[in-house]
């Protein structure tokens, strides 16, 4: 989920801890200080996009991880108490201990982390023990409802001060909004099996990618042992959606999502056909190639080329929980180039520009 999402749940968060007329007794936060505590607390875990000043690689690798663990979270707590109380006492405020901001951080961490969760993502919540990732994969990274009624219980409880009611009212809506996602992913499995039961398709692995728009917009993707069945759905929907230029975004990012009985399944081989099979395989055993093992979900052939012009054969991959209909330019391909017959292979990204060469672990290195 976006920061400025996480942040608004953590303001939500904060004022919904504290009672009408909490602050009056020595030592509890006022109702602004918990909102700004959590507001804090709920963005923090975000940090961790300083590893990407490291490398792309180390990026990847950690986003999520640590600063987003349910282990980690009451130590975290404990650092971003103790900095809000200083904070706090630098304002000439000192009836402010660490001890009554602790409660509002450590919901704002655990909120965080519920976010991501929920996404299909997910988050390392068990980290640093272990890098496997949890997630619910209910909801889009962007969930523009999630965030507006977010943004209306904060509004709402600023109107009306004395009254936690808002701030619940709003992590309720979330949840229920939630709910429905959980409804919609449920219907667009029950759609893969009823397409892999009628074309006699086996089912290694089945899953439904969230996408934006609608809690019912889905890309669907099954997985045979040898290719990917995918399709972009909508399972209310009875009718195709048009939409032109001129239609608002939120009619022009759904209609490509066709109902069910309509919907057009594409096979994706996962190694690619003919001679680039081999070469495929070889690079996606890689020793250098395990981060994108790690990191990919539905993993499957983006390009390869058995000799470039300079002597070297090269083999990317992309992850097709990126495959979205509207996206003009895919993220995250990844690959490798070298000769058979001499030295290491060489980790590369691809983006627009061409080749982006990640040595040393994933610093960027000149073409």
């Amino acid at each position: 989920m976006d920061t400025l999402t996480h942040a608004l749940s953590g303001a939500v968060l904060g004022r919904l801890m504290v009672r009408p007329g909490h602050a009056a007794h020595p030592g509890r936060l006022r109702v602004a200080q918990a909102v700004l505590a959590g507001t804090a607390a709920a963005a923090f875990p975000d940090i961790d996009f300083v590893l990407g000043y490291v490398s792309e690689i180390a990026y990847l690798r950690g986003h999520r991880g640590v600063t987003h663990s349910v282990l980690m979270a009451p130590l975290w707590a404990l650092l971003l108490a103790w900095l809000m109380a200083g904070i706090s006492r630098l304002a000439r405020d000192g009836t402010r201990p660490w001890r009554a901001f602790y409660p509002v951080a450590l919901g704002g961490l655990l909120i965080h982390i519920a976010g991501d969760w929920i996404t299909q993502f997910g988050t390392m919540m068990l980290a640093p023990f272990s890098d496997r990732r949890f997630g619910l994969g209910t909801t889009f990274i962007i969930d523009l409802v999630i965030s507006g009624l977010l943004l209306g219980g904060l509004a709402a409880s600023a109107l009306w001060r004395s009254s936690r009611v808002p701030a619940a009212l709003a992590l309720a809506g979330v949840a229920g909004w939630v709910g429905i996602s959980w409804v919609g992913r449920g219907e667009a499995l029950d759609a893969g099996r009823a397409y892999a039961a009628a074309h006699g398709v086996p089912v290694v692995e089945l899953d439904a990618a969230p996408r934006p728009a609608s809690p019912f917009n889905w890309t669907v993707i099954l997985f045979d042992g040898a290719d990917y069945h995918v399709a972009h759905l909508n399972t209310r929907r009875r009718e195709p959606l048009a939409a032109g230029p001129d239609d608002h975004f939120i009619r022009r990012f759904s209609a490509p999502y066709q109902p069910v009985h309509l919907a057009e399944w594409t096979r994706v081989p996962k190694f690619g056909n003919g001679a680039a099979q081999g070469l495929a395989r070889n690079v996606w055993a890689a020793d250098g190639f395990a981060f994108f093992r790690w990191f990919a979900m539905f993993p499957v052939l983006d390009h390869a080329a058995a000799e470039t012009p300079d002597g070297q054969q090269c083999a990317g991959f992309r992850d097709l929980r990126f495959d979205i209909p509207q996206r003009d330019h895919q993220p995250f391909r990844y690959g490798l180039c070298g000769r058979t017959d001499e030295g290491p292979w060489r980790l590369y990204a691809l983006a627009d520009g061409g080749r982006r060469w990640l040595d040393g672990g994933g610093a960027l290195a000149a073409e």
